[in-house]
Order: structure tokens, then sequence, then C-alpha cells
């Protein structure tokens, strides 16, 4: 192999030098470029996300790999899969080839967690719960209103300090089977209170079949509260 020397003049010389720093720069500045592009594409996914759920005042932090972008191209940057925060995937276009680019998230937002220790099974009120700023990347079940939590029972017991995943929520067990349970009747403005007993159990919103205590007989109501159901089967316009 034959190596070849070129001899410049010295001012030569120096437009050379600068002519190689020059290119040098344009390419970090193309690299830095298709970067911040990179960037700019995957946070809008993730305040997409971080909305759709709720998060209040999201906090959001991208790492991009340490990969030598150079001499790839802003546009189009394929996005290949953004279901996931924390492991984002695009591509890009570098001399020609397709570059695979993994961009990571981590989102903080102020949602619900424990205030005290809280048992499984036990009503949940909203004197043990309290608002926190917590990393919620890989929990897009954190709740952000208390009121969201409160009166509701957890499958697991919460520690203090916990975040609340509304995944493990379910509402409390408002009327127990062969309980005195009172029937609320709503028509033309008169509300009138009738004693029953639930011959079922009911949460918030179910429908159960409770007796009349005073001529035993069995209708239909909706759990509305603590021992308390109405019927459903009254017309919604006499309500």
């Amino acid at each position: 192999m034959k190596l070849f020397q070129i001899n410049l003049p010295l001012r030569h010389a120096l437009r050379y030098s600068i002519l190689l720093l020059s290119l040098a720069s344009y390419k970090a500045w193309s690299a830095s470029a298709t970067e911040r592009a990179v960037e700019r594409i995957a946070r809008e996914h993730v305040v997409r996300y971080a909305e759709s759920i709720g998060w209040t005042n999201p906090q959001l932090k991208l790492k991009l790999p340490a990969a030598n972008l150079g001499g790839c191209t802003e546009a189009p940057i394929e996005t290949i899969d953004v279901r996931h925060p924390s492991r984002m995937r695009f591509a890009v276009m570098c001399n020609g080839e397709r570059r695979e680019v993994i961009v990571r998230a981590t989102i903080a937002a102020d949602v619900v967690v424990a205030a005290e220790n809280v048992r499984a099974g036990q009503p949940i009120d909203a004197s043990a719960l309290e608002l926190a700023r917590r990393d919620v990347t890989a929990t897009p079940g954190a709740v952000t209103s208390i009121e969201d939590v409160a009166g509701k029972t957890s499958r697991r017991t919460l520690r203090a300090g916990q975040l609340v995943d509304r995944r493990w929520l379910s509402e409390s067990l408002l009327v127990k089977r062969n309980s005195p349970v009172t029937i609320v009747a709503r028509n033309a403005g008169v509300e009138v209170h009738v004693a029953a007993e639930a011959l079922q159990s009911g949460r918030r919103g179910e429908i159960i079949s409770v007796k009349n205590s005073r001529n035993g007989t069995i209708i239909r109501a909706r759990v509305i509260a603590q021992d308390t159901v109405e019927p459903v089967d009254v017309p919604s316009g006499e309500q």
C-alpha cells in the first residue's frame, strides 16, 4: 500500500487545519441536533402519557444513550415503541444505515401515599392518606386524588409512605347480608326512609335484594352508602 504525503505552504496548511476543525464542528453540531430532535419527540410522548393518566405536576427526566450520532439525519425519526417510558425505542438514519436509539424516561408526580399503616381489607380513611412526590415511572396505577382512595379497601397491606396503586383498590363492602339497612326513596321532592333487611352483601353501586321489614316485600335496590340503599325500579324522572 502506498502512502501519500502532501506538502503545503504554511498559509495553506493553516487553511486546511481550519477546514478540518470546521468539519469536525459541523459533525458535532449534527449529532447534537439529532439528539435534540429525538429527545423532543420522546418528551412529547411522555407528556401525553402522563396527561392520559392524569398525574399532577409531572416532572420528567430523559436519558439518551452516549452513542455517537454523528452523520445521522434529523428527519424522519421513526418511532418504534413508546409504550413504556422507561424504555422508548426510536430509529434514525446514520450514513445510510438505520440505527436504533433507546431513550429512558423517569416521571415523578404528586400522588397518594399511605400516611400510616393500613391493613388489607380495611376501609381506608382519608386521614390515613397524604399527597407526596414519588417516582411513578413503573406505576401507571398511581392515584392523584385522596378522594378517589378514601372509603375503598386495599387488597394489600399499605405501609406508611407507600404509594397507593389503584389496581389494589376495591369498593368497601357497605352492606352485609342479613344486616339491617335503610331504603331511601325519593319521589316528587319527597324523601321516605323505610327499614329493611339486606338479603345480599353489596358494595357502592351494586344492585342487591332487600326485604321491607314492615310488609315483607322484596325489592331490588342499589347500594349508595353505609347500610343505605335506594330502589332501582323507581322511574328516574320521579326521583
